[in-house]
């Protein structure tokens, strides 16, 4: 498996320079992810500038993200086309970057972001719309050859592992996988004490679709109602079955990316630490 980061990049893809990558590579990174605002502001030379610095170092072509919204299951049908043209655009990008894989965050009602909760984010209208959304954005994968990888969570319509098996089941499109995130899916107790089980419910129900993970890590903060926070890979105070996930990812994906995420750049390189100790300890080794 590749261990990159999706992180020490001060900005989208413009910001990538031979310094940028130097610094990943010190950290002992394979790739990093690739931000774009606007996939059409990246020109050809832009495309061939960074194959170049990225081959040069012997990095992979990363996972693509685009800075998009949570519109794809609007009700406004106008953003809705709007959003599901931007990350059309991103597969185009993405198959010129010679990348395997576009991120898609599935999206949610709530105006302040696609990450945040709404009432009705897990009704079936909003299950519909996305589907939609998903079947268009995948034909234009297909053409192109590049895997869309989904992102969920207990706020958004892909909300459990069985959710997730049902976006691609209604979709019906083989380019459509999931980018693996369990923290994304802890919402209650049960789970937080347990994620063996969660993380397994993904191997078991959609094996052949996993691209990928975001590794991080959480905790439960002491308190009357049940909270989590994120937290660095393989800490005292730490939850998530890290060796779970690698182990059932080598299985079923050896060749996926693994981006340390959501950290600021002092603390990347003690999540790596990090997640290099938990698969050292499963017997995984790092391409």
């Amino acid at each position: 498996m590749l261990l990159g980061v999706a992180g020490l990049v001060p900005g989208d893809w413009k910001s990538i320079d031979a310094a940028v990558l130097d610094n990943v590579a010190e950290h002992g990174f394979k790739t990093v992810q690739i931000r774009v605002n606007d996939p059409q502001s990246m020109k050809d030379k832009d495309i061939a500038r960074l194959k170049s610095m990225f081959e040069s170092r012997g990095f992979e072509m990363p996972q693509t993200v685009g800075n998009y919204g949570g519109k794809l299951v609007a009700e406004n049908e106008a953003e809705r086309k709007e959003e599901i043209k931007f990350v059309k655009r991103m597969v185009n990008l993405t198959a010129r970057l010679g990348s395997p894989n576009t991120y898609l965050r599935p999206g949610s009602l709530n105006p302040k972001g696609g990450w945040m909760p709404h009432p009705k984010n897990h009704s079936q209208e909003v299950w519909d719309r996305l589907v939609d959304s998903t079947k268009q954005i995948c034909s234009v994968a297909e053409n192109e050859g590049i895997m869309i990888a989904v992102e969920g969570g207990v706020v958004c319509p892909v909300s459990s592992p069985q959710k997730m098996k049902d976006l691609i089941d209604d979709v019906g499109s083989k380019n459509l996988g999931l980018n693996m995130d369990p923290v994304n899916f802890v919402g209650d107790l049960d789970t937080a004490y347990d994620t063996t089980s969660l993380i397994n419910e993904f191997y078991r129900l959609i094996p052949d679709r996993i691209v990928g993970a975001h590794a991080k890590d959480f905790t439960v903060i002491d308190g009357l109602l049940p909270h989590f926070e994120e937290s660095i890979i393989d800490q005292p105070e730490s939850l998530l079955d890290n060796e779970a996930l690698l182990v059932g990812l080598q299985k079923v994906n050896p060749r996926a990316h693994v981006l340390v995420e959501h950290l600021p750049a002092d603390k990347i390189p003690i999540a790596a630490a990090g997640i290099r100790r938990v698969a050292s300890r499963a017997g995984i080794e790092w391409d």
